[in-house]
């Protein structure tokens, strides 16, 4: 028996038989996209050869660093150094303060930002917008301008020589409470309105609908709270007197004045301090990314 041939209506134009039509590209946008990379090639060169001159400047010998010309390579891989590093100074104790505070301001950062933001966004009150604006305008005020009578009022209740004092002035942030209303922004109001015709309260809303989808949002500004909060050196360096207290900044820039020939130590610090940045960023690019693409970008 011969095999059954399926039927096809008259008219039918199988994808086969489609003859391949490409569109032509003039040379004109091939030459600006290879323009464009070679840009893009040379701007991330000059931003991470600084990065890689340190790393590899961390493993060699103390001479070999500003030699003339200049040597990507040792001769001798000295990895020693990231051993030594934690003998000469109080590394540890740096790190263990920095991540306290950067953990701390970063969870506080979020907690905060996040409540106000949905304040700000999804509850109508009297002013609420003139309120907005003054809270935003906070940041057009560079700390300078009250860093002494912020001093004089943390020192006035005890606080000038603690960790406290750094997580006190840095768990509010108006950038994030800016970022995460633009966020929220976004949000259908009928979800809010259907909660709160079933009965849920403003609390019950922000913990049980707008929290779980402000996930890449949260994540980003995490990111940014924890990178700025790690790097911070002008506020422990007021606040922190005790060096049993110092943060790893404060600490890298004393080691640098008690070790100021020892270049190799110093790049091994530096290495240190970066690691931690990275490996967050690394690890959170992606929610990085698109938590700006969903808040920060919104006009």
């Amino acid at each position: 028996m011969s095999a059954a041939i399926p039927y096809t209506p008259a008219g039918t134009v199988h994808s086969a038989d489609i003859p391949f039509n490409r569109r032509p590209v003039s040379p004109l946008k091939v030459a600006a996209t290879a323009v464009g990379y070679v840009i893009m090639i040379v701007i991330a060169a000059f931003t991470l050869l600084p990065f890689v001159w340190m790393v590899l400047s961390s493993v060699k010998n103390n001479n070999e660093i500003f030699t003339v010309p200049l040597k990507w390579l040792p001769d001798v891989w000295h990895w020693e150094n990231y051993g030594l590093i934690w003998q000469k100074a109080d590394l540890l104790g740096w790190t263990k303060n920095t991540i306290i505070l950067a953990v701390a301001v970063t969870l506080l950062q979020i907690v905060t930002g996040s409540f106000a933001a949905y304040g700000f966004s999804k509850i109508r009150f009297a002013g609420r917008d003139v309120l907005f604006l003054c809270y935003i305008a906070t940041m057009a005020v560079p700390w300078q301008s009250y860093m002494i009578p912020q001093f004089k009022m943390l020192s006035s209740w005890g606080l000038s020589d603690s960790l406290p004092s750094i997580i006190l002035m840095q768990s509010f942030s108006a950038f994030g409470v800016f970022m995460m209303k633009q966020f929220y922004d976004t949000i259908p109001e009928e979800l809010s309105e259907a909660a709160r015709i079933d009965g849920l309260s403003e609390f019950g809303i922000y913990g049980r609908i707008i929290l779980p989808l402000s996930g890449p949002s949260i994540a980003a500004l995490g990111i940014i709270t924890f990178t700025n909060a790690w790097n911070e050196y002008m506020q422990p360096l007021i606040y922190l007197r005790s060096p049993e207290l110092w943060t790893i900044q404060i600490g890298l820039k004393t080691f640098i004045g008690e070790y100021s020939a020892s270049y190799d130590m110093i790049m091994t610090g530096s290495v240190l301090s970066v690691l931690p940045i990275l490996v967050v960023f690394l690890f959170g690019q992606k929610y990085f990314i698109e938590g700006i693409a969903t808040s920060g970008m919104k006009g």
